[in-house]
């Protein structure tokens, strides 16, 4: 290295002590530094908890003075009528089986499964060789019992009159009392023999009438219009009319008329009365219904499944309903307590129950429901509400009582 000049010392004397202060100085204006960028930040971020504040209480400001807006709707009152729908299964209107009343053979079968019969038309015939042989002899007995009956109807006239022509002959001693005593008991046997011949008679025409009957028994009738659902027998079968094993022969039911049995649930049952509406479809039968009125009704709810058997009565001239179908009946039952209806998303589910909110002067006022009826898009109500209330549907979460609300007018649909 070369060596300094004097020149160079001097310089290097004259700056020396500005050298030897320059670190101080720094120190300074680094501290002087990061104090002003502490004041600054302490500054920003009072200013920012400042502002948060004024939003915070600008916000609960506005939530204290917010009106909400709300939609409303007037409540209306239920229909005076029930309209509920349940399943149900047809029968027929009368359905009997027809047994044997007489034993013997079939002679003839005059009708088959699926006809069509009329009151009193021949079903079928019963062969009974041996009851003609009863009857006959009944009939040859008889007569014999008829002409032991005029004879002693004969005896007793004759004792009758030889008593007359003796009983004045008797009182004037021309004949003595022993023979009218005579013939007075005389006269009381032959009467009292009339009288068993007139029973023995009888008996007899009563034993006839039976073994008539039995013969009318041979010919088995249509009790009443109807189709023939079942046939158990054919030409030449043997038929038993005894009362515990008595041959089942037809089945016959009337189809111009048809019984359709629905129970209803205990919540509607008390107000089905006989002559209400009802209308039954059947799923098979699409686009028909068939309109009827409640016939009967069994005013007493069934223990298990607390509900009501009900009978409808429909009229099938055209036979396209039968029996044992499966199908839906439409009920009209008048109300016996009156009800409103409100839309379902205007109710409010919480702790306190199901309740609605009804807007009174601009303020909301919660009340209580007691619910009648759930119909789903819609709810019965019997307490709680009443008819032109205006209930908020869809409620805000914040709404409570005495709350101010904003009704909004209900939109116009575009035409």
């Amino acid at each position: 290295m070369k060596p300094l000049e004097p020149s160079d010392k001097r310089i290097d004397q004259t700056y020396k002590p500005q050298l030897q202060k320059s670190p101080g100085r720094a120190a300074w204006l680094v501290g002087l530094g990061t104090l002003s960028g502490l004041v600054a930040m302490l500054a920003f971020g009072a200013w920012g908890h400042h502002s948060r504040a004024e939003e915070a209480v600008a916000t609960a400001n506005q939530l204290r003075d917010f009106v909400p807006s709300v939609h409303v709707v007037a409540i209306k009152p239920s229909s005076e009528t029930l309209d509920i729908s349940l399943p149900a299964t047809t029968s027929a209107f009368e359905e009997v089986q027809i047994f044997a009343r007489a034993s013997g053979y079939i002679e003839e079968r005059e009708v088959d499964i699926g006809d069509h019969v009329k009151k009193g038309q021949l079903l079928a015939k019963i062969a009974v060789p041996e009851l003609d042989d009863q009857i006959l002899g009944g009939q040859a007995t008889l007569g014999q019992l008829q002409a032991a009956l005029k004879q002693a109807q004969a005896n007793s006239d004759l004792a009758q009159v030889t008593w007359d022509r003796d009983k004045p002959l008797v009182a004037k001693g021309w004949i003595t009392q022993q023979q009218g005593t005579i013939d007075v008991q005389t006269l009381k046997a032959q009467q009292a023999t009339v009288g068993v011949a007139q029973a023995n008679v009888k008996a007899q025409q009563d034993q006839l009438e039976v073994l008539n009957q039995q013969r009318l028994y041979q010919q088995v009738i249509a009790p009443f219009d109807g189709v023939i659902t079942q046939r158990n027998i054919d030409k030449g079968s043997l038929v038993q009319a005894d009362t515990t094993t008595s041959t089942f022969l037809f089945a016959i039911m009337q189809g111009d008329v048809i019984r359709t049995q629905v129970f209803v649930p205990q919540d509607e049952a008390f107000g089905v009365r006989p002559g209400d509406k009802a209308v039954v479809e059947v799923p098979e039968i699409p686009g028909r219904t068939f309109s009827g009125t409640v016939t009967r009704i069994a005013d007493s709810l069934q223990p298990g499944t607390r509900t009501l058997l009900t009978e409808i009565d429909l009229p099938n001239p055209d036979g396209l309903l039968t029996p044992g179908t499966y199908c839906t009946v439409q009920l009209q039952v008048p109300r016996k307590t009156p009800s409103v209806s409100i839309p379902s998303d205007a109710l409010i589910f919480n702790a306190e129950g199901l309740q609605a909110a009804v807007v009174e002067n601009g303020v909301a006022h919660i009340r209580k429901l007691i619910v009648a009826r759930d119909l789903g898009t819609s709810v019965e109500v019997s307490n709680g509400v009443k008819q032109g209330d205006l209930v908020i549907r869809n409620p805000p979460v914040q709404l409570v009582e005495g709350s101010p609300v904003q009704v909004e007018p209900e939109e116009t649909p575009p035409v």
